[in-house]
Protein backbone atom coordinates (compact mmCIF):
# COMPACT_ATOMS: atom_id res chain seq x y z
CA UNK A 1 0.00 0.00 0.00
CA UNK A 2 1.05 3.64 -0.41
CA UNK A 3 2.38 5.30 2.73
CA UNK A 4 4.25 8.35 4.03
CA UNK A 5 6.80 7.18 6.54
CA UNK A 6 9.96 7.98 8.50
CA UNK A 7 12.77 5.81 7.19
CA UNK A 8 15.57 7.62 9.02
CA UNK A 9 15.93 10.15 11.83
CA UNK A 10 17.69 13.47 11.28
CA UNK A 11 17.42 16.08 14.06
CA UNK A 12 18.87 18.87 11.90
CA UNK A 13 17.35 18.00 8.51
CA UNK A 14 14.15 16.09 9.28
CA UNK A 15 12.85 15.80 5.72
CA UNK A 16 15.86 13.74 4.64
CA UNK A 17 14.30 10.80 6.47
CA UNK A 18 10.87 11.21 4.85
CA UNK A 19 9.79 8.60 2.29
CA UNK A 20 6.65 8.31 0.16
CA UNK A 21 6.56 4.69 -0.92
CA UNK A 22 5.16 1.23 -0.28
CA UNK A 23 4.55 -0.51 3.03
CA UNK A 24 2.77 -3.79 3.85
CA UNK A 25 -0.96 -3.60 4.52
CA UNK A 26 -1.74 -3.82 8.26
CA UNK A 27 -3.34 -6.73 10.07
CA UNK A 28 -5.83 -6.01 12.86
CA UNK A 29 -5.39 -7.68 16.27
CA UNK A 30 -8.44 -8.59 18.33
CA UNK A 31 -10.56 -5.53 19.10
CA UNK A 32 -8.97 -3.47 16.34
CA UNK A 33 -10.15 -2.67 12.80
CA UNK A 34 -8.45 -1.99 9.48
CA UNK A 35 -9.99 1.03 7.73
CA UNK A 36 -9.34 2.66 4.35
CA UNK A 37 -8.05 6.22 4.75
CA UNK A 38 -9.64 8.87 2.53
CA UNK A 39 -7.97 12.01 3.93
CA UNK A 40 -5.26 12.79 6.46
CA UNK A 41 -3.71 15.96 7.89
CA UNK A 42 -0.19 17.03 8.80
CA UNK A 43 0.93 18.17 12.24
CA UNK A 44 4.20 19.45 13.65
CA UNK A 45 4.18 16.18 15.57
CA UNK A 46 5.17 14.56 12.25
CA UNK A 47 8.19 16.86 11.89
CA UNK A 48 9.24 16.13 15.47
CA UNK A 49 8.98 12.40 14.76
CA UNK A 50 11.34 12.83 11.81
CA UNK A 51 13.72 14.64 14.19
CA UNK A 52 13.62 11.66 16.54
CA UNK A 53 11.49 13.18 19.30
CA UNK A 54 9.45 10.31 20.73
CA UNK A 55 10.66 7.97 18.00
CA UNK A 56 13.80 5.80 17.97
CA UNK A 57 15.81 4.27 15.16
CA UNK A 58 14.65 0.82 16.28
CA UNK A 59 11.00 1.75 15.60
CA UNK A 60 11.63 2.62 11.95
CA UNK A 61 10.16 2.55 9.42
CA UNK A 62 7.19 4.32 11.04
CA UNK A 63 4.19 5.52 9.05
CA UNK A 64 3.46 9.11 10.02
CA UNK A 65 0.15 10.84 10.68
CA UNK A 66 -2.26 11.19 13.60
CA UNK A 67 -5.26 12.71 11.81
CA UNK A 68 -7.43 10.77 9.38
CA UNK A 69 -10.87 10.25 7.94
CA UNK A 70 -11.57 6.72 6.75
CA UNK A 71 -14.19 4.25 5.59
CA UNK A 72 -14.87 1.23 7.74
CA UNK A 73 -15.49 -2.23 6.29
CA UNK A 74 -19.25 -1.54 6.23
CA UNK A 75 -18.71 1.67 4.24
CA UNK A 76 -19.38 4.05 7.12
CA UNK A 77 -17.37 7.28 7.17
CA UNK A 78 -15.40 7.56 10.41
CA UNK A 79 -13.01 9.97 12.06
CA UNK A 80 -10.08 8.37 13.86
CA UNK A 81 -9.40 9.35 17.45
CA UNK A 82 -5.63 8.88 17.46
CA UNK A 83 -5.19 8.67 21.26
CA UNK A 84 -4.46 5.01 22.05
CA UNK A 85 -4.60 3.89 25.69
CA UNK A 86 -1.13 2.77 26.81
CA UNK A 87 -0.48 1.90 30.47
CA UNK A 88 3.28 1.73 29.85
CA UNK A 89 3.48 5.35 28.70
CA UNK A 90 3.70 7.91 31.55
CA UNK A 91 0.98 9.93 29.81
CA UNK A 92 -1.32 6.90 29.90
CA UNK A 93 -1.62 7.00 26.11
CA UNK A 94 0.34 7.10 22.91
CA UNK A 95 -0.59 8.57 19.55
CA UNK A 96 -0.73 6.90 16.19
CA UNK A 97 2.75 7.12 14.61
CA UNK A 98 4.49 6.79 17.99
CA UNK A 99 4.09 3.17 19.09
CA UNK A 100 1.59 2.13 16.42
CA UNK A 101 1.82 2.82 12.69
CA UNK A 102 0.23 6.12 11.66
CA UNK A 103 -2.57 7.14 9.34
CA UNK A 104 -0.80 8.54 6.25
CA UNK A 105 -1.36 5.38 4.26
CA UNK A 106 -4.03 3.64 2.25
CA UNK A 107 -4.99 1.64 5.34
CA UNK A 108 -4.52 2.01 9.09
CA UNK A 109 -5.48 -0.21 12.01
CA UNK A 110 -6.92 1.26 15.22
CA UNK A 111 -9.00 0.10 18.19
CA UNK A 112 -12.66 -0.15 17.18
CA UNK A 113 -13.69 2.24 19.96
CA UNK A 114 -11.47 4.91 18.36
CA UNK A 115 -13.68 5.11 15.26
CA UNK A 116 -16.12 8.03 15.51
CA UNK A 117 -19.01 8.08 12.98
CA UNK A 118 -19.00 11.21 10.85
CA UNK A 119 -22.17 13.13 9.94
CA UNK A 120 -22.75 13.38 6.20
CA UNK A 121 -22.58 17.18 6.30
CA UNK A 122 -19.01 17.32 7.67
CA UNK A 123 -16.54 17.05 4.78
CA UNK A 124 -13.48 14.80 4.74
CA UNK A 125 -11.19 17.84 4.55
CA UNK A 126 -12.78 19.61 7.52
CA UNK A 127 -12.93 16.43 9.59
CA UNK A 128 -9.29 15.53 8.90
CA UNK A 129 -8.22 18.79 10.52
CA UNK A 130 -9.83 17.97 13.87
CA UNK A 131 -8.23 15.06 15.80
CA UNK A 132 -4.93 16.66 16.88
CA UNK A 133 -4.63 20.46 16.64
CA UNK A 134 -8.32 21.27 16.86
CA UNK A 135 -9.00 18.75 19.61
CA UNK A 136 -6.01 20.07 21.57
CA UNK A 137 -7.34 23.63 21.24
CA UNK A 138 -10.87 22.59 22.21
CA UNK A 139 -9.74 20.81 25.38
CA UNK A 140 -7.37 23.67 26.26
CA UNK A 141 -10.22 26.18 26.06
CA UNK A 142 -12.98 24.17 27.70
CA UNK A 143 -11.87 21.41 30.06
CA UNK A 144 -8.60 23.06 31.09
CA UNK A 145 -9.18 26.77 30.48
CA UNK A 146 -12.81 26.74 31.72
CA UNK A 147 -13.62 29.35 29.13
CA UNK A 148 -17.26 29.48 30.25
CA UNK A 149 -16.10 31.27 33.41
CA UNK A 150 -14.47 34.11 31.47
CA UNK A 151 -15.19 36.51 28.63
CA UNK A 152 -11.74 37.19 27.19
CA UNK A 153 -9.00 35.05 25.68
CA UNK A 154 -5.44 35.66 24.48
CA UNK A 155 -3.99 33.25 21.93
CA UNK A 156 -0.25 33.46 21.47
CA UNK A 157 1.31 32.74 18.08
CA UNK A 158 -1.83 32.42 15.96
CA UNK A 159 -1.14 30.95 12.53
CA UNK A 160 -0.10 27.54 13.78
CA UNK A 161 -2.63 24.72 13.90
CA UNK A 162 -3.53 24.77 17.60
CA UNK A 163 -3.46 28.54 17.96
CA UNK A 164 -5.57 29.19 14.86
CA UNK A 165 -8.08 26.60 16.02
CA UNK A 166 -8.23 28.31 19.42
CA UNK A 167 -9.03 31.64 17.75
CA UNK A 168 -11.89 30.15 15.73
CA UNK A 169 -13.32 28.14 18.63
CA UNK A 170 -13.12 30.93 21.22
CA UNK A 171 -14.78 33.32 18.77
CA UNK A 172 -17.50 30.73 18.09
CA UNK A 173 -18.09 30.55 21.84
CA UNK A 174 -18.78 34.28 21.92
CA UNK A 175 -15.63 35.40 23.71
CA UNK A 176 -13.51 38.47 23.12
CA UNK A 177 -10.38 37.10 21.50
CA UNK A 178 -6.95 38.66 21.16
CA UNK A 179 -4.24 36.89 19.14
CA UNK A 180 -0.59 37.63 18.49
CA UNK A 181 1.54 37.02 15.42
CA UNK A 182 4.86 38.42 14.23
CA UNK A 183 3.62 38.25 10.63
CA UNK A 184 1.53 41.18 9.38
CA UNK A 185 -0.18 39.01 6.73
CA UNK A 186 -1.16 36.46 9.37
CA UNK A 187 -2.51 39.25 11.59
CA UNK A 188 -4.83 40.23 8.73
CA UNK A 189 -6.06 36.65 8.46
CA UNK A 190 -6.54 36.46 12.23
CA UNK A 191 -8.65 39.63 12.15
CA UNK A 192 -10.79 38.08 9.41
CA UNK A 193 -11.53 35.20 11.81
CA UNK A 194 -13.04 37.63 14.33
CA UNK A 195 -10.14 38.21 16.72
CA UNK A 196 -8.25 41.39 17.58
CA UNK A 197 -4.80 40.77 16.11
CA UNK A 198 -1.78 42.37 17.79
CA UNK A 199 1.98 42.17 17.58
CA UNK A 200 3.77 39.96 20.14
CA UNK A 201 4.22 41.79 23.44
CA UNK A 202 1.60 44.45 22.66
CA UNK A 203 -0.44 45.91 25.50
CA UNK A 204 -4.03 44.67 25.44
CA UNK A 205 -7.05 46.87 26.25
CA UNK A 206 -7.99 44.51 29.10
CA UNK A 207 -6.60 41.68 31.20
CA UNK A 208 -7.79 38.30 29.96
CA UNK A 209 -9.31 35.27 31.70
CA UNK A 210 -7.67 32.55 29.59
CA UNK A 211 -4.37 32.42 27.70
CA UNK A 212 -3.65 29.72 25.13
CA UNK A 213 0.13 29.40 25.11
CA UNK A 214 1.77 27.39 22.33
CA UNK A 215 4.91 29.51 21.85
CA UNK A 216 6.56 29.31 25.27
CA UNK A 217 9.79 31.08 26.06
CA UNK A 218 9.33 34.03 23.69
CA UNK A 219 5.82 34.92 24.87
CA UNK A 220 5.39 33.56 28.39
CA UNK A 221 6.24 36.80 30.21
CA UNK A 222 3.69 38.63 28.06
CA UNK A 223 1.12 35.93 28.86
CA UNK A 224 1.66 36.49 32.59
CA UNK A 225 1.34 40.28 32.27
CA UNK A 226 -1.92 39.99 30.33
CA UNK A 227 -3.70 37.87 32.95
CA UNK A 228 -6.60 39.01 35.10
CA UNK A 229 -6.76 37.77 38.67
CA UNK A 230 -7.47 34.04 38.72
CA UNK A 231 -6.75 33.60 35.01
CA UNK A 232 -5.71 30.29 33.48
CA UNK A 233 -2.63 29.98 31.25
CA UNK A 234 -3.01 26.74 29.30
CA UNK A 235 0.23 25.45 27.81
CA UNK A 236 -0.16 23.26 24.73
CA UNK A 237 3.20 23.77 23.05
CA UNK A 238 6.54 25.49 23.15
CA UNK A 239 7.64 26.33 19.63
CA UNK A 240 10.17 28.96 20.77
CA UNK A 241 11.86 26.84 23.43
CA UNK A 242 11.35 24.20 26.07
CA UNK A 243 11.86 26.49 29.07
CA UNK A 244 10.34 29.77 30.23
CA UNK A 245 11.18 32.11 33.12
CA UNK A 246 8.38 32.81 35.61
CA UNK A 247 7.94 35.90 37.73
CA UNK A 248 6.62 33.97 40.72
CA UNK A 249 5.15 36.95 42.67
CA UNK A 250 2.86 37.64 39.71
CA UNK A 251 1.72 34.01 39.73
CA UNK A 252 0.78 33.89 43.40
CA UNK A 253 -0.36 37.48 43.91
CA UNK A 254 -2.69 37.27 40.90
CA UNK A 255 -3.68 33.70 41.85
CA UNK A 256 -2.94 32.42 38.36
CA UNK A 257 -3.23 28.82 37.20
CA UNK A 258 -0.67 27.37 34.79
CA UNK A 259 -2.08 24.21 33.21
CA UNK A 260 -0.75 21.70 30.72
CA UNK A 261 -3.04 20.31 28.04
CA UNK A 262 -2.50 17.78 25.29
CA UNK A 263 -4.96 16.20 22.85
CA UNK A 264 -8.41 15.32 24.23
CA UNK A 265 -10.93 12.58 24.91
CA UNK A 266 -13.19 10.89 22.40
CA UNK A 267 -16.21 12.64 23.98
CA UNK A 268 -14.51 16.01 23.48
CA UNK A 269 -13.85 15.03 19.85
CA UNK A 270 -17.55 14.27 19.39
CA UNK A 271 -18.43 17.69 20.85
CA UNK A 272 -16.00 19.30 18.43
CA UNK A 273 -17.51 17.47 15.47
CA UNK A 274 -20.93 18.78 16.53
CA UNK A 275 -19.61 22.37 16.57
CA UNK A 276 -18.46 21.89 12.98
CA UNK A 277 -21.65 20.08 11.91
CA UNK A 278 -23.86 22.91 13.17
CA UNK A 279 -21.76 25.53 11.42
CA UNK A 280 -20.62 27.27 14.60
CA UNK A 281 -16.97 26.61 13.74
CA UNK A 282 -15.20 25.78 10.49
CA UNK A 283 -11.63 24.45 10.37
CA UNK A 284 -9.09 26.71 8.72
CA UNK A 285 -7.38 24.77 5.94
CA UNK A 286 -4.35 26.35 4.31
CA UNK A 287 -4.00 23.91 1.39
CA UNK A 288 -5.15 20.50 0.21
CA UNK A 289 -2.59 18.23 -1.50
CA UNK A 290 -2.97 15.01 -3.45
CA UNK A 291 -1.44 12.05 -1.64
CA UNK A 292 1.37 11.93 -4.20
CA UNK A 293 2.27 15.51 -3.22
CA UNK A 294 2.98 14.57 0.41
CA UNK A 295 6.61 15.70 0.24
CA UNK A 296 5.58 19.17 -0.95
CA UNK A 297 3.10 19.33 1.92
CA UNK A 298 5.84 18.45 4.42
CA UNK A 299 8.16 21.03 2.88
CA UNK A 300 5.52 23.69 3.34
CA UNK A 301 4.86 22.66 6.94
CA UNK A 302 8.58 22.66 7.73
CA UNK A 303 8.97 26.14 6.20
CA UNK A 304 6.57 27.65 8.73
CA UNK A 305 4.69 29.46 5.96
CA UNK A 306 1.34 27.97 6.93
CA UNK A 307 -1.92 29.39 8.23
CA UNK A 308 -4.19 26.60 9.37
CA UNK A 309 -4.06 22.93 8.38
CA UNK A 310 -2.46 21.04 5.51
CA UNK A 311 -4.55 18.09 4.30
CA UNK A 312 -3.77 15.12 2.04
CA UNK A 313 -6.49 13.63 -0.16
CA UNK A 314 -5.95 9.88 -0.44
CA UNK A 315 -8.60 9.46 -3.11
CA UNK A 316 -8.88 11.43 -6.35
Amino acid sequence: MRAVFAEAISPEAPLTGLTVGDRPEPQAPDGWAVVRVTASALNHHDIWSLRGVGLTQEQLPMILGCDAVARAADGQRVLIHSVIADSKDPRGFSLLSEKYQGAMADFVTVPRENLVPLPADVSDVDAAALPTAWLTAYRALTTKGRIAEGESVLVQGAGGGVATAAVVLATAMGKRVYATSRDAAKREKISALGATAVEPGARLPERVDVVIETVGEATFDHSLKCCARGARIVVSGGTSGRTAALLLPRVFMMELEILGSSMGTIDELKELIELVRTGRAKPVVDQVFAFEEARQAFEKLNSGNVFGKLVLRHES
